[in-house]
């Protein structure tokens, strides 16, 4: 019986002909007071121990920020006001998500792969339950999509990786200057036939740096200080607006 494991695990690994291999300009993003984005180049290679089999091969690359629920609010007029009628609490929606694939998405991977490796911008977002009453809640979904679309923070980006040689590949995912800070998931897939034949998955560090990252941990560590500090400086600030006026008053 163990022979028998053992020459299966064997046979699984030698099956895998293809293999990817990346890098990336930049694995560290720092969030300055400056910063107006930032463009990630991820390129890499595929590694083969035998002779490509026929059929093109496909890349996609994702980059997802961290996921975090979100309450989705739908607006209704009752008795003439505007109110929230309907409420749907998205499970986990990645703060920002960019798919860039070497085809169109259609025809790089089918719809099993999709909805296994959740790819598309749909899948990436896990909404579980919706209260009884609310019967379109995938509306609810479609709007973070929406949104975040129209914000630059969801990006679907076809025939963007260029691929040399069926071997060599590289593509840029611009990210844009709202962005939230912490562990971004870099991930590359190889597909051929539309079914995914290697995955690799790295990390970018996204993070506040400087005086930012100072108030920041300072206003989730130590609220009542960072209360008391932005008290003085709003004050401090409108003693010495004061003081400018009258002395330009005055000359």
């Amino acid at each position: 019986m163990l022979r028998l494991i053992l020459l299966i695990l064997i046979s699984a690994s030698s099956a895998i002909a293809e293999s990817v291999v990346i890098g990336m300009d930049k694995e560290k993003v720092g969030i300055t007071a400056t910063f107006d984005g930032s463009q990630i180049l991820l390129f890499g290679a595929v590694k083969r121990d035998k002779p490509a089999p026929l059929g093109n091969i496909q890349v996609i690359v994702t980059i997802a920020g961290p996921s975090e629920p979100i309450s989705v609010h739908r607006k209704s007029k009752v008795f003439g006001i505007w109110m929230n009628t309907d409420t749907v609490e998205v499970d986990a929606a990645p703060s920002f998500y960019a798919v860039a694939t070497s085809s169109d998405f259609s025809s790089t991977i089918n719809d099993t792969e999709d909805l296994r490796y959740k790819v598309s911008i749909p899948r990436a977002i896990r909404s579980v339950g919706a209260p009884m009453n609310v019967l379109d809640a995938a509306l609810f979904s479609d709007a973070v999509i929406r949104i975040r679309s129209d914000q630059g923070l969801y990006q679907l980006l076809e025939n963007t990786v260029d691929i040399d040689e069926q071997t060599l590949f590289q593509t840029s995912i611009e990210m844009p200057a709202d962005i939230s800070d912490g562990d971004y998931t870099a991930r590359i897939l190889l597909t051929r036939g539309g079914n995914v034949i290697d995955e690799f998955t790295t990390i970018i560090d996204v993070r506040k740096v400087g005086l930012e990252r100072f108030l920041f941990n300072m206003s989730r560590e130590n609220p009542l200080a960072y209360g008391l500090m932005s008290i003085a400086i709003a004050i401090f600030a409108g003693w010495a607006a004061s003081l400018l006026f009258r002395f330009f008053r005055t000359t």
